[in-house]
């Protein structure tokens, strides 16, 4: 393909989402890491206003400006919010909607890992921060925005999750476990779209994103001479969050959309 027809077909694709995501409002949990950060300037360019939480004040603020920085006029916004508590994320959820009128996206970012050189030496420790790092936030921010998100005809319900969730390794028992237990309950909400969308289907969508690993600048410029083979851009994976706006939500939802081979 030429240079000329790759610029081309950007420029269509750029535009497309803009369209879907055009006046959008969409919430972003775990907002204030890498790919948080990409996310938020992936979905402000794309025409959304973007609201981010994170427990971290201080890095999410610094999220919020870069974001407003790269894109000029863009409405993006942080809350300091404390997923773990379900009543926090309740009012967090409130806010949103009844600040801007609606709520198209909550994209869940909130990632965490610990793990181990074996099976036998897995920490049950690590199961305990786990868990509530990547399934107690789940549920909440699930809980929080079902009803806004199925007040919406545009709503989607994202998940980044890791492959390792399908084929766990020994020394990542409590990592695999806990993104399994995420993927479970998002399709679970997935399956609440499809019975309220009845007989015309889902109007809603919850879908899961699965990559290997991301990667980042940062990472590559501490590591300049690892391949990080497999790995998933957070510029990439901001680009198919985007994306999923594309689709029909009959066609993601209650799906694992892989980024990883």
């Amino acid at each position: 393909m030429s240079n000329s027809v790759q610029e081309a077909t950007a420029m269509t694709d750029t535009d497309a989402i803009r369209d879907s995501l055009d006046g959008a409002v969409i919430a972003v949990a775990g907002a204030a890491g890498p790919a948080g950060r990409a996310t938020l300037k992936r979905l402000a360019e794309a025409g959304a206003t973007v609201v981010g939480a994170d427990a971290d004040a201080e890095r999410l603020a610094e999220a919020v400006d870069e974001a407003r920085y790269a894109h000029g006029g863009a409405t993006v916004i942080g809350d300091t919010v404390d997923l773990l508590d379900l009543g926090a994320t309740r009012e967090w959820a409130g806010r949103v909607e009844k600040d801007f009128g609606r709520i198209d996206g909550l994209v869940h970012l909130v990632g965490g890992w610990r793990g181990s050189k074996s099976f036998a030496e897995t920490d049950l420790a690590d199961w305990d921060l786990l868990e509530k790092l990547l399934i107690r936030t789940v549920q909440h921010t699930s809980l929080a925005f079902q009803e806004g998100l199925g007040r919406s005809d545009r709503g989607r319900y994202l998940l980044i999750s890791a492959a390792g969730a399908s084929k766990p390794t020994a020394g990542n028992a409590a990592y695999s476990a806990s993104k399994a237990a995420a993927e479970a309950w998002t399709l679970a909400l997935g399956d609440a779209f499809r019975k309220a969308g009845g007989d015309a289907g889902p109007r809603q969508a919850a879908a899961i994103l699965v990559v290997k690993a991301l990667v980042h600048d940062a990472m590559r410029a501490e590591r300049p001479n690892a391949k990080f083979a497999g790995f998933t851009d957070v510029k990439e994976l901001a680009d198919a969050i985007a994306d999923v706006w594309n689709k029909p939500a009959a066609e993601v939802n209650g799906t694992r959309l892989w980024l990883a081979e």
